[in-house]
């Protein structure tokens, strides 16, 4: 009786499980099938799901009308960018706080995590002001500083917590042996942690490569990524949802290829330390 109600309660939870995956993966699934019909298809009432002639035409005239080879491009150097540049700050603070914890540690970290809460147009009038003073405007350089400190809060917060799971005698057993601070982060506590920080590192590329609000505004032509790129096809005309959809999947396809390969170390670094 016992296995029958915990079979039971499997299979539901399996249920429950592929239902909210699909539920969270249609969006997907729509704007990847309307990238293959035509405008008239697009907008057809009722909707048109799988039973249409499918075209290629919307991907020819993105590519026709957009450079989507420099959009690509400037959003792998500029997520890339601040991911790396995140982590050489994030790796110090995170040790530190982690194991060299002050009484006000805990009060930090949820200061850095309160910034996260406040809305990004609250700062954009600065911030634009200090791109401006410092000629960083449309350039991937300031992109890459500016993704790297939004995201900054949740790369030591993560880093945190996974250097927190590494028993503490493991660092002292290296200092003991007469490593400094830089062997000891880089040859003792690094390897140790390094499906948290792949993880980590998975997190901000993403969080970097799919960032609109800054990217829009903080760029014109020449640094745009592709989510300046989706954004171009919304027009005074009205917008064009079929090439809408194409530039989308074009956009959203590097990450996609990225996560399914990834996944499982992205999913072994989120339960880093979760057992013991």
């Amino acid at each position: 009786m016992a296995r029958a109600v915990t079979n039971n309660r499997k299979a539901l939870n399996t249920a429950i499980a592929w239902t909210i995956g699909l539920l969270i993966f249609f969006p997907i699934l729509w704007t990847i099938l309307t990238s293959f019909k035509t405008e008239a298809t697009a907008i057809a009432d009722p909707p048109v799901f799988l039973f249409f002639d499918w075209t290629l035409e919307n991907y020819t005239v993105v590519q026709e009308r957009s450079n989507y080879g420099r959009f690509l491009w400037n959003s792998i150097i500029i997520a890339g960018g601040s991911t790396l540049l995140g982590l050489l700050v994030a790796v110090p603070a995170a040790w530190s706080m982690a194991f060299v914890p002050s009484k006000r540690t805990k009060d930090i970290l949820l200061w850095m995590l309160s910034t996260k809460m406040l809305p990004a147009v609250g700062v954009l009038y600065p911030i634009y002001l200090i791109f401006i003073q410092f000629g960083l405007l449309d350039s991937i350089i300031g992109l890459t500083i500016i993704l790297m400190l939004i995201n900054l809060p949740i790369i030591i917060w993560m880093l945190y917590t996974y250097f927190r799971e590494i028993p503490g005698e493991i660092l002292e057993a290296a200092r003991m042996d007469g490593a400094g601070l830089k062997s000891e982060i880089l040859y003792v506590l690094t390897p140790m942690a390094v499906p948290g920080i792949a993880s980590t590192m998975l997190l901000n590329f993403i969080l970097a490569w799919n960032e609109a609000f800054w990217t829009l505004n903080l760029t014109a032509a020449k640094a745009a990524p592709l989510t300046a790129f989706i954004a171009s096809y919304s027009s005074p005309e009205g917008l064009f949802y079929a090439k809408l959809s194409a530039a989308s999947t074009m956009a959203i396809a590097p990450i996609l290829i990225l996560g399914w390969f990834s996944q499982k170390q992205l999913v072994r670094g989120l339960t880093f330390g979760a057992v013991k």
